[in-house]
């Protein structure tokens, strides 16, 4: 569960809907305060049980180096509406919460956001999952991909225990009557533990009962079920970057490691953050999302 400081949107940065295909998509938009969006956009993906307010101490300082930046919030997640309330338009298909189907709907984002041109793609933990699933995906405009505390597949270790107990305890009631239960016995305690702040402890709360039971069921057993794709990303011609905290336990360190060597991408460690740097240290993953982007684009003007 990311727990963002603040909730409060910077300067530049604005809610707004994305109109997809088969239905809307919640997001936070970023621009600079002053200076226009001469780089490439960017689109930010968050992991299980998180939301596009993951990455609010990140938006306005990438921004400012003169791009859009965009966090989307996943179908059924938050904001975005459950695929289950939606119709969509005739002829055309509704996604579901699998990985494959995730990853067609940020790619529709990245052709919307970069309007055909290269948009940077950042994925945290169970969104590198989708976020690799949106690369492999021939239409993808992609300037790069960045797996932010993610891995080669299936989760593992204490994190994959959490995330089993809550298919059990979901699973044969996915519902929000469920969710609101579970919030009272489980997640309430951890949101307290988390922040002190009660607009924090408010927010989480409604982001859980905002999302979709079934969504979070599928989406957590494909973080416990994803296949390796390293060997199938590796034949995706863009420049990679590998991106953890120091004290990361959601995919052991090692296997991300060896993740960025079998992908040829660069690796990145966030000093002092677990896994969640983007509100750990989010000064630092700005600035190391930032010259890494920057670079990739000087490469490609050459």
């Amino acid at each position: 569960m990311s727990t963002p400081e603040f909730l409060d949107l910077p300067p530049g940065v604005r809610r707004t809907d994305l109109s997809l295909s088969y239905g809307p998509v919640a997001a936070l938009r970023a621009l600079p305060t002053s200076g226009g969006t001469e780089l490439s956009p960017a689109v930010l993906v968050h992991g299980f049980t998180g939301s596009k307010e993951d990455f609010i101490a990140l938006l306005q300082s990438l921004a400012q180096a003169g791009r859009e930046v965009v966090a989307i919030d996943l179908p059924g997640t938050y904001r975005s509406p459950g695929l289950e309330t939606l119709t969509p338009p005739p002829g055309v298909r509704l996604p579901d919460y699998r990985l494959s189907s995730l990853g067609e709907v940020v790619s529709e984002v990245l052709d919307q956001v970069g309007d055909g041109g290269p948009v940077h793609l950042v994925g945290h933990s169970f969104g590198g999952l989708v976020s690799r699933e949106a690369a492999l995906v021939d239409r993808s405009p992609l300037g790069s991909l960045t797996l932010m505390c993610s891995g080669p597949g299936a989760m593992s270790g204490a994190a994959a225990t959490r995330t089993r107990n809550l298919i059990a305890a979901v699973s044969m009631n996915p519902t929000s009557e469920r969710l609101r239960e579970l919030w009272d016995e489980l997640f309430e305690a951890e949101a307290h533990r988390r922040s002190s702040r009660p607009e924090i402890v408010d927010f989480l709360r409604d982001r859980l009962l905002s999302s979709s039971a079934v969504g979070l069921l599928r989406m957590a057993e494909d973080l416990l079920g994803a296949r390796d794709r390293v060997d199938e990303l590796v034949e995706v011609d863009i420049p990679k970057l590998v991106l953890y905290g120091e004290n990361d336990d959601a995919w052991p360190t090692s296997e991300q490691d060896e993740m960025a060597v079998r992908l040829g991408a660069r690796r990145l460690v966030i000093p002092g953050a677990g896994h969640s740097p983007n509100v750990e240290a989010p000064e630092t993953t700005s600035s190391a999302l930032t010259a890494f982007w920057n670079e990739t684009e000087s490469v490609g003007r050459r």
